[in-house]
């Protein structure tokens, strides 16, 4: 049997759309909406606390306006200044209808908190350039982190997505940043910074255009996929913009306008606010040992809510380091001689009993991804994975039980058994329901309570369970859900054949093909590696329809 697959880019050859429905959705007036996410993010800015207290009292003029005075251009003035950009860009800049708005609340509607931006980029501009060029990538793309989560670290949206970058959970994962009951890589600059050059490269490898790039960055590669079918398979973002989600809509015209107004700052008379510090002023220290912040602000004197600015991936003022995985610790650089004078006294302050409770508590599961296939609901998948619907809608910001096929679920496997090897008994700790510890087992919760003789199902840290029900070792499944049949992936999807094009990547390849996974299409094609060749043949399963 033959597939013949049909590919976007050859579609939108037979399908071009005239140049006045290119510039149809362009030409719409854009309306921001107060819970708009750009306009969330700026006004998030307002309670930090770590900008210099003279520095909002006074505006450092640098241009002939008079201090408080706020310019208005022509349209005409400033879309000659966009097309500039141009000039020394990869990146094509357009102004329209859509990108007017945004101009007007970052150099009108919002100045002073767009100046304190402006300030927050002498923080973390130099090491986005830094990373940016390494890749090889628009230096532009650092304004990305504008309106994402402008510029602030702790910042967190109302669906979970974390840090300077705004990277979801599984998006995260994708790039190895970690998340745990200690650390949450999202929200660590220079990490996140990284991820965020490596998504950047995949979204260009599967578009070739950074309208749809930045759109599939906020989105998701998914919704852009789904835009561009209904749209005939054009690959233009303002011909796309109208099937994307409203918030998407308004992301590349944000993106434009936020670029233009730092590259234009002083026409608009606009100038820092700056930070107490700035990214020259810091210093690095990496440590091996377990030390709470209570410790360190204690013997050398910073302030706690500097520590946690600087060091906003330590979710509990902890930081958990080992001698086998340190963790960086920023600090400004007269703080970081004195914690490298007084290390020995900082990590003496910690007590045995508390290296003991954050070890312990430091311990967390391995999380992967589950591709949805026909016939699944959470409730099936939970029991695959020894977790509850509970458990997964929490990690995946799900509200309703309604899921698809092809969707992607971050689950966590169960915790490897906590058993004494003399008397098999587990020690519950914080988090722990009799539920979730009789799973571990592969013990129903009505065998976990007639072994220890329980009459209900309460239970605190601490209590020590029986959970051996006879002489055998107690089975442990920890590969449960990761084994895929092929026969099973071959019944439940369609398969069809995709050849290897200079510069795939699996996880790209996957990305074009609903209900896709690397995982799967490594299993269903017997690699060992991730390494592909171009004009190599692939089967994929994809979702049936």
């Amino acid at each position: 049997m033959i597939f013949l697959i049909v590919s976007l880019q050859s579609f939108a050859q037979q399908h071009k759309p005239s140049q006045e429905a290119l510039s149809s959705d362009s030409t719409a007036v854009t309306v921001i909406e107060q819970d708009d996410p750009i306009v969330s993010m700026l006004d998030s800015l307002a309670s930090l606390t770590v900008f210099n207290t003279e520095n909002l009292q006074k505006n450092i003029n640098n241009s002939a306006f008079p201090p408080g005075f706020v310019p208005e251009y022509a349209d005409s003035i400033i879309k000659e200044r966009i097309e500039k950009l141009n000039l020394t860009s990869s990146y094509r800049f357009v102004y329209n209808p859509a990108v007017k708005p945004f101009i007007e609340l970052y150099a009108n509607r919002r100045r002073e908190l767009t100046q304190r931006i402006m300030g927050l980029g002498e923080l973390y501009f130099p090491f986005f350039e830094e990373q940016l060029d390494k890749y090889n990538l628009p230096l532009e793309l650092k304004y990305l982190a504008v309106i994402e989560s402008a510029l602030n670290p702790q910042a967190r949206s109302r669906v979970g997505a974390t840090g300077l970058w705004q990277f979801m959970y599984g998006t995260g994962r994708m790039y190895k940043l970690n998340v745990n009951s200690y650390v949450d890589d999202r929200s660590d600059p220079i990490k996140a910074t990284n991820a965020a050059c490596l998504h950047f490269i995949d979204l260009y490898n599967i578009y070739g255009d950074w309208n749809l790039v930045i759109a599939a960055y906020n989105a998701g590669a998914g919704n852009v996929n789904r835009a561009i079918r209904r749209a005939g398979g054009v690959k233009d973002f303002w011909y796309v913009r109208r099937f994307l989600p409203r918030e998407t809509q308004n992301y590349v015209p944000g993106f434009i306008a936020a670029t233009y107004v730092f590259e234009y700052a002083a026409e608009h008379n606009l100038s820092p606010i700056y930070p107490k510090y700035s990214h020259n002023d810091l210093d690095t220290i990496h440590i091996k040992k377990i030390v709470p912040f209570s410790s360190i602000t204690e013997i050398i004197g910073i302030p706690l809510d500097e520590l946690c600015y600087l060091n906003p991936s330590f979710r509990k003022n902890i930081v958990p380091g080992s001698p086998e995985n340190p963790y960086a610790l920023r600090l400004p650089r007269d703080y970081a001689n004195l914690f490298v004078l007084n290390e020995e006294t900082i990590y003496n302050l910690k007590n045995d009993e508390q290296i003991k409770q954050e070890e312990l508590a430091f311990k967390v599961p391995e999380t992967t991804i589950h591709v949805v296939r026909k016939g699944e609901v959470l409730g099936s998948i939970a029991r695959k994975y020894h977790c509850s619907v509970r458990e997964i809608q929490h990690w995946n910001n799900i509200r309703g039980t309604n899921i698809r096929v092809g969707q992607r679920l971050v689950v966590r496997a169960p915790e490897k058994p906590n058993i004494s090897p003399k008397n098999n008994v587990h020690i519950v700790v914080k988090g722990e329901s009799l539920a979730s510890i009789a799973s571990k087992y592969n013990l129903t919760a009505n065998e976990l309570l007639a072994l220890n003789n329980l009459s209900s199902n309460k239970i605190h840290p601490g209590q020590k369970l029986i959970v051996k029900k006879d002489k055998n070792t107690v089975s442990k499944n920890t590969n449960s859900g990761t084994n895929i049949d092929n026969k099973q992936l071959a019944s439940n999807n369609k398969v069809i054949y995709y050849t290897v094009q200079s510069g795939d990547t699996l996880w790209t390849i996957a990305q074009k093909h609903e209900g896709a996974s690397v995982e799967e299409i490594q299993k269903l094609n017997n690699l060992s590696s991730q390494n592909l060749q171009p004009g190599q043949t692939l089967k994929i399963a994809v979702a049936a329809k």
